[in-house]
């Protein structure tokens, strides 16, 4: 623990916060950090008695900058090493501490949270309020409990017309017994659903946007952000289906009483239209007004609730024992237990189909995540009780209505029979009425399988059903007008999808989408002016299922991965469960409507395949993340159990660029042949202090990784901070990649200034292609005649980051300016240069000089950028050398060679004047007089001496005369590889072997690659 001096100062009486700037600030000031000030005593000989003290209570009485846990310190926290509110970063606790306040000034504000718990009140005002000090108190927002805002409107979502209208009928049709089936076969899949919401709501603090934000930060913004928007649209879509509901019943009375406004399908539309804009007033009013509409919607249905079940106990009447209903009767019960299929819709899962909507509207409640004091608890707790309670409800009514009214009634007074008349058939004659007639024509009126008011026939006062029937569907439209808004809100804030951003803006102390709610208003009177919702409604009742089986899948997929993050506190789940919720939920969208199955997942393909095509910039730490770590680390580790087989080599580079953008065309190079095939691993090199460049090292590796991002480049990026350029590639080479995935050629671009560079340089630069044959890599070298660094360019007009590179052109090593500070998001945002590798380059050659048997990599890299589009066009020409006596032997024997390689080189030329003495102009080129020989002897002893050039003098002339070649061969070409001479180590000097790579690479127009293998064969013929 870093530890602070200790002034000889009296016990201390300190108030506020303890913060390092402070402490700093007291003893610049001449006194103490402990002076005593107001506030309460702090004892540092009882540490471990904590007082309101700040100090005490941060550092437990002991003197140090370290601090104790505070809930501020993890209060917005998003990715791994950002900044903390309060708490000290490594470097102050781990190095010289200096006097920052610019960095570390803690807000004034902050003194009231330091005993590092939330103050009461709502937790949303917690982190806004935090270091704005002054700032002027704003009214609390409006948030609700887990009853009134998750359990009732959860309740008043799931409750609907088909608990009035349908069930009953149902119940006649199936059976109690199938009826109790097909509601709890319904329930367990919803059941399921709210498990995988509890535990997803409870992984973590959840904020507005409702299902939108738990499948988005659970699955990412691909999947979230197409369930999201058709989920928004759902609900506004549904508030139409609900409105027209309720307007069709209003028509309906209307008509039994003749009083219709205009016409039965107008009428629809005026009462629709009326209805959704007086639930737009109540929306608009706020939050709390909806609250209370919706609490009388609750208590208006359970009101009817309870006038039904008064109505199952009275003693029946004449006229309504006439249409079937007798009061409790055991052998009406057991009639009813079994089914009884009639109709085209009579079997179990078109009974199915039609029942499952009615238990949906779980997600009401967490559709307005943001208005709930504390969602972790509210979600599941509201959830799970309205279904549990809604459950028993469904179970009930299907009951009761079985064991009283019988299935064929005529409604008629005239059919009651003395008990035991001949004649009579059905139950209905042991209670003195013949329902035979009506019964065997099929022409009944009433009774449970022909008349839907069968409740409000039952109830003792039929208009409280009709009443509970307008509570049901104005609570759900209500429920539906408030969860589209919320949803979307959230989904435009994120900046998903283009032209919605106009819609995410809040409005008062609950940040009400205001403008959301006027599209949807919109959108719904756009489909109740249609009137006819039958063709829509089962494309929306798929796309709540599509809701359903994404959460399912979401709480199973974060829990497969085994994800450090994925802690919900609710435990009551299991990972199967969610995942056989998922697949049900999609099996139950085929059987309730296939074709609109099919739409919903056409839907959400396209809108997924959009954002997957897009890549926003948006990080929310989802459980595809952690699957992508999975794989790649089993992957990784069953790679390393295979061993390595000729026919899968890959050329996997370790690029020496240096800062990537400042040699662009390197990276273009490589980029193009590994791209979708191999590891590419761009380095760099920061030559200097450790203690300097680390906060370099971790400030750019970032925008690095962006800028090579923005390129298009599939490539890694690293960094090493070393002492000299050579030692820290030797660290490259020997310790990047993992396991299997470890470069196996070095690739840097030529040393151009190698005849002015210091001593120390140009060893540096050789040695480093002799340490890469050490560690058996291939080696690359890459030379463009107007240079591969643009960083001169760079600095001049974009980037002010590097000054030049002490090795410019060698592609490593980089020395920072002083004093200034990269912003990783100006490499990112850079102008791009263009190369000549991001051109196409038309029908021009590739020239492969295959003069030495490296394994057959300078075959490898042309032949593998030959397959990308942009060179597609060019014609591979092989060069070998050969004697002019034997040149159609040696053609004929290369050509078959490269036939078995499968390489598709076709035209091969062999050179056989390799060794002949160059032209007399070329020997000539460059001559310097005695004098100038002399001069350089004298002053530049260490670089070649005459013996040397003696003994290497014929191999120096072969370089002289291939570039003779190249120069009248390949004049044109697109791209020449070439095999460089090998120098041998201790033997060859440096300046030598540079002068050999000069002479052969110079005065070339197109780009040259000297490509050397490690003399292992990466190109094989054979099956196995």
């Amino acid at each position: 623990m870093a530890e602070l001096p200790i002034p000889d100062v009296p016990p201390a009486r300190c108030s506020g916060r303890f913060t390092i700037s402070t402490l700093l600030g007291m003893e610049e000031a001449g006194r103490g950090p402990y002076t005593p000030t107001e506030g309460s005593s702090c004892d540092s000989a009882q540490p471990t008695q904590l007082s309101s003290s700040t100090l005490c209570t941060r550092t437990f009485g002991y003197n140090t900058v370290d601090v104790v846990p505070a809930y501020e310190h993890y209060a917005n926290s998003k990715g791994v090493g950002d900044p903390r509110k309060g708490r000290p970063s490594l470097a102050d606790l781990h190095s010289i501490l200096k006097p920052d306040p610019s960095r570390l000034r803690t807000p004034v504000s902050d003194v009231q949270h330091s005993n590092g718990l939330p103050e009461a009140g709502p937790e949303a005002g917690l982190e806004e309020a935090e270091g704005e000090p002054g700032r002027d108190s704003e009214p609390e927002p409006v948030r609700f409990g887990w009853v009134k805002g998750v359990m009732i409107r959860c309740m008043l979502n799931i409750w609907g017309v088909i608990l009035y209208l349908r069930l009953p009928w149902i119940t006649a049709q199936a059976g109690i017994a199938l009826t109790w089936l097909i509601i709890l076969m319904s329930v367990t899949v919803t059941t399921i659903t709210g498990l995988s919401i509890s535990a997803i709501s409870t992984n973590g603090k959840v904020k507005s946007g409702g299902t939108y934000f738990l499948i988005s930060r659970s699955l990412g913004p691909e999947l979230g952000g197409s369930i999201g928007l058709i989920f928004a649209f759902a609900n506004a879509v549904a508030v139409a289906m609900h409105t027209v509901g309720f307007a069709e019943t209003v028509r309906d009375l209307l008509q039994e009483h003749d009083s219709l406004i205009v016409d039965p399908t107008n009428d629809i539309r005026i009462i629709g239209v009326i209805t959704v804009t007086v639930l737009l007033g109540i929306s608009l009013a706020g939050m709390e007004w909806e609250a209370k509409a919706q609490i009388l919607f609750f208590l208006v249905i359970l009101v009817s609730f309870i006038n039904y079940l008064v109505g199952t106990v009275i003693p029946a009447t004449a006229e309504k024992q006439a249409k079937g209903f007798f009061s409790y009767r055991a052998d009406i019960f057991a009639q009813n237990f079994v089914p009884n299929w009639r109709g085209p819709e009579g079997s179990f899962f078109g009974l199915f189909s039609i029942f499952f909507p009615s238990a949906t509207g779980i997600l009401a409640g967490a559709n307005i995540s943001g208005d709930l004091k504390d969602p972790a608890i509210a979600i599941p707790k509201g959830t799970l009780m309205a279904i549990f309670w809604t459950t028993m409800s469904y179970l009930v009514l299907s009951a009761t209505i079985g064991a009283c009214v019988v299935r064929d009634a005529s409604g008629s007074l005239n059919d009651s029979v003395a008990v035991g008349s001949p004649g009579c058939e059905g139950l209905a004659c042991s209670f003195g009425w013949n329902f035979t007639a009506c019964a065997q024509q099929q022409s009944c009126r009433y009774g449970l399988s022909n008349y839907y008011q069968s409740m409000s026939m039952v109830s003792g006062f039929g208009p409280l059903i009709t009443a509970g029937i307008f509570g049901a569907t104005l609570s759900s439209a209500l429920a539906c007008l408030v969860s589209a808004p919320k949803v979307f809100q959230c989904l435009c804030k994120d900046q998903l999808y283009p032209l919605i951003g106009f819609f995410g803006k809040g409005y008062g102390r609950n940040s009400e989408p205001i403008r959301g709610y006027m599209l949807t208003y919109v959108i719904a009177v756009g489909f109740i002016l249609i009137a006819e919702l039958n063709a829509i409604a089962p494309i929306i009742s798929n796309f709540f299922l599509c809701s359903y089986a994404l959460i399912n899948f979401s709480c199973f997929h974060a829990s497969i991965t085994n994800s450090p993050g994925w802690r919900p506190s609710f435990r009551y789940y299991s990972k199967w469960a969610a995942l056989f919720g998922a697949v049900i939920s999609v099996v139950i969208m085929f059987l309730l409507t296939w074709w609109a199955a099919l739409i919903a997942f056409g839907i959400v393909i396209f809108l997924l395949g959009y954002v997957l095509y897009k890549k926003p910039d948006v990080n929310w730490g989802s459980s595809m993340q952690a699957s992508s770590y999975n794989m790649a680390l089993n992957y990784s580790v069953g790679l390393s159990e295979v061993d390595e087989h000729i026919k899968n080599y890959r050329p996997q580079c370790l690029v020496l660029t240096g800062p990537p953008n400042f040699r662009p065309a390197l990276v273009d190079f490589v980029g193009t042949f590994t791209k979708n095939l191999s590891l590419m691993l761009c380095g760099n090199v920061l030559i200097g202090p450790r203690k300097q460049k680390m906060p370099e090292s971790r400030l750019m590796a970032d925008g690095h990784t962006k800028w090579l991002m923005k390129r298009k480049i599939k490539a890694f990026y690293t960094d090493v901070v070393a002492e000299d350029l050579r030692s820290g590639v030797q660290m490259l080479i020997q310790a990047a990649g993992l396991g299997k995935m470890r470069p196996n050629i070095l690739v840097l671009g030529y040393k151009r200034n190698w005849w002015t560079a210091s001593p120390q340089s140009l060893e540096d630069y050789v040695g480093i292609l002799h340490d890469a044959f050490d560690f058996k890599y291939g080696v690359c070298v890459m030379r463009m005649k107007e240079g591969l660094n643009v960083s001169g360019v760079l600095q001049a007009h974009v980037n002010l980051t590097f000054e030049a590179a002490e090795h410019p052109e060698n592609g490593t090593g980089s020395r920072a300016a002083p004093g200034t500070a990269a912003d990783p998001t100006t490499l990112a945002s850079e102008q791009q240069a263009s190369t000549i590798f991001q051109s196409k380059q038309g029908k021009k050659t590739i020239d492969i000089y295959w003069l030495f048997d490296d394994g057959g990599l300078t075959l490898l890299i042309p032949y593998l950028l030959g397959r990308k589009k942009r060179w597609a066009k060019c014609k591979i020409r092989v060069f070998v050398g050969g004697q002019i006596n034997r040149m159609d032997e040696e053609r004929k024997a290369i050509v078959s060679l490269l036939s078995k390689f499968r390489l598709g080189f076709h035209e091969v030329h062999i050179l056989p004047d390799i060794n002949q003495k160059p032209r007399p102009e070329q020997l000539n080129d460059g001559f310097k007089d005695e004098a100038t020989v002399n001069e350089m002897r004298q002053g530049c002893p260490w670089k070649i001496s005459d013996e040397e050039v003696d003994k290497n003098r014929a191999k120096s002339l072969r370089q002289v005369r291939l570039n003779e070649i190249l120069r009248d061969y390949s004049r044109d070409a697109a791209l020449i590889a070439i095999t460089p001479p090998i120098g041998r180590k201790g033997r060859c000097p440096s300046s030598l072997y540079m002068a050999w790579l000069e002479t052969l690479s110079q005065d070339l127009r197109p780009p040259i690659i000297l490509t050397r293998g490690n003399q292992e064969n990466v190109l094989t013929f054979y099956c196995q």
